[in-house]
């Protein structure tokens, strides 16, 4: 039975050293061969005491044989044998005690070695599922950088035909304002003047060729170049159109029907909107905007005689088609 716990004990001590760190390995080594070797020098002790009390039994009773020539010798051994049973019962109770602190110890180990495997065991679990979150996530990133990658490229390729169209659009609005200045030519020195500005062509006609004071009556000069801007506008069937009409900032002094600049505004806005039909019958109609802003939109202060006269203007507004590049844009 002594031998069971000692191997149980042992197996238990060889068990902990395979799950333990190297220094409690070490430490546990040295308990378990100091406990070995108080269990063997026990042992050891043990079967000298049971050879001794072997030999002390026969000692008895050979002198009980002889009782009555060695009662004095008999009291002797009797005392002899007492102290000798009280010594192993010392020896008994020792190693019993031994045994116990043994016992007790082996079980607290595995009590530890149980408890250090379950947490091994919960740590093994926790990193398996930290290690499958991981892969979970590498595999999204995965996904969404292939995702990135590709809409990366999407991107650079629209933005590359973007730059083409807007490329385009500018060849475009370039060639636009060299047709418009080339029709428009003559009329250069005369208050007329065309350019480029936010994606369009402006041609800004000083209230000085195209009306009379406080008129909306189109000059026959400003006839003319509305007649060779038509030319232009006809060919061109992409264009979008916007006439705009402004004034100073002089109140209006002229006929009832119109009552200020406004009114002034729009009304020489409009004629200009039906001189373009008529000279150019091709003309959509429903590519012309009209519009008159009076006094309400200044190039200049009206400090000045001559920045009055810059802001009495009427300014026909070229805007090619951008529905194709707002399409590829929104694709």
């Amino acid at each position: 039975m002594k031998k069971a716990i000692f191997l149980t004990g042992f197996l238990g001590v060889m068990a902990l050293t395979s799950c333990v760190s190297l220094s409690e390995h070490e430490n546990l080594q040295a308990k378990y061969d100091q406990t070995a070797k108080q269990y063997r020098l026990t042992l050891q002790e043990r079967d000298e005491l049971r050879e001794n009390n072997a030999n002390l039994t026969k000692t008895n009773n050979a002198l009980t044989s002889d009782y009555s020539e060695l009662s004095a010798a008999k009291q002797k051994c009797d005392e002899t044998v007492e102290s000798l049973t009280r010594r192993i019962e010392q020896m008994r109770h020792h190693y019993d005690t031994t045994m116990e602190n043994y016992t007790q110890q082996v079980a607290g180990k595995d009590r530890d070695l149980m408890r250090a495997q379950n947490l091994l065991s919960a740590r093994t679990k926790e990193l398996n599922d930290k290690e499958r979150e991981l892969e979970q996530k590498e595999t999204e990133l995965r996904v969404q950088q292939d995702s990135f990658f590709l809409q990366r490229s999407e991107l650079i390729a629209k933005q590359q035909e973007l730059e083409q169209q807007q490329a385009a659009t500018r060849a475009e609005l370039e060639a636009l304002r060299n047709s418009v200045t080339q029709a428009l030519l003559g009329f250069a020195d005369k208050g007329l003047k065309v350019e480029t500005k936010d994606g369009k062509v402006y041609v800004s006609m000083e209230n000085k060729l195209m009306f009379p004071s406080a008129s909306w009556t189109v000059s026959k000069e400003g006839a003319n170049a509305i007649k060779e801007l038509a030319k232009v506008l006809e060919s061109d069937t992409s264009l979008n159109i916007m006439v705009e009409g402004h004034t100073d900032n002089d109140a209006y002094r002229g006929s009832s029907s119109v009552k200020d600049n406004w009114d002034l505004s729009v009304m020489r806005a409009t004629s200009i909107v039906k001189l373009l039909l008529q000279y150019g019958p091709d003309i959509n109609p429903a590519r012309i905007e009209a519009c008159g802003h009076g006094e309400y939109a200044p190039k200049v202060s009206n400090s000045t005689p001559e920045g009055k006269a810059t802001n009495r203007r009427t300014e026909i507004i070229l805007t090619p088609n951008l529905n194709k590049l707002l399409h590829d844009m929104n694709r």
